[in-house]
């Protein structure tokens, strides 16, 4: 069976830039020999984190909706790669409630002291973030960055690698840029490699 990644798109544009950058991330990491389940996040129908805690005693969510199909998912990927744009200087939204519904993994590490992904593969899974941002500033991903570091944290998925675009309101189109382009492919490949010992 071939190493699986779970692929997030948390821009609410599935033809934007951001989608550009991580069809070309999954693209790599196909070519290096694993499968890639791509995850529109903004067309899933889940409420944000009610602070239930249901998840303190269980390995699930009270509420149900469509993040239930999501933690096996979760759990069992062997590598993680988030595509994202800057807005607000943080994650958007429906990205940022994801992620926030995912107590299920901290109730489970760190309240109940039985992390939820194995041992072995506590060790081998990675993150590679993508992300874009329309200004040029030198803080632009400090937000997305702080926020993916405690996802992966409480996922057991170490961030390992990222690309980060600014100025992307001068920039308008990635498309005139395909070294950008290029290098999310290689990361992607890189990422899948890490898993299949491709070169």
């Amino acid at each position: 069976m071939k190493p699986q990644i779970l692929a997030l798109l948390g821009s609410p544009l599935p033809e934007g830039n951001t989608a550009k950058l991580l069809k070309q991330a999954i693209a790599g990491a196909e070519k290096a020999g694993c499968e890639v389940t791509p995850i529109d996040v903004p067309s899933l129908e889940f409420s944000s984190c009610r602070e239930m805690y249901y998840c303190k005693e269980q390995s699930s969510c009270i509420m149900e909706d469509d993040m239930g199909t999501m933690y096996p998912l979760l759990k069992n990927m062997d590598s993680l790669i988030i595509a994202t744009p800057v807005m607000t200087m943080g994650i958007p939204g429906h990205l940022k409630s994801f992620m926030d519904r995912c107590q299920v993994f901290y109730c489970a590490k760190y309240e109940r002291k039985a992390p939820l992904i194995p041992k072995e593969k506590r060790k081998t899974r990675k993150t590679l973030l993508l992300s874009i941002s329309g200004m040029n500033l030198p803080n632009n991903f400090d937000g997305i960055k702080i926020s993916t570091l405690a996802f992966c944290d409480i996922l057991d998925c170490k961030l390992a690698d990222e690309l980060f675009i600014r100025d992307m309101d001068n920039k308008v189109d990635l498309d005139r840029f395909p070294d950008l382009l290029k290098e999310a492919y290689d990361k992607g490949f890189a990422l899948g490699s890490a898993l299949t010992g491709s070169s």
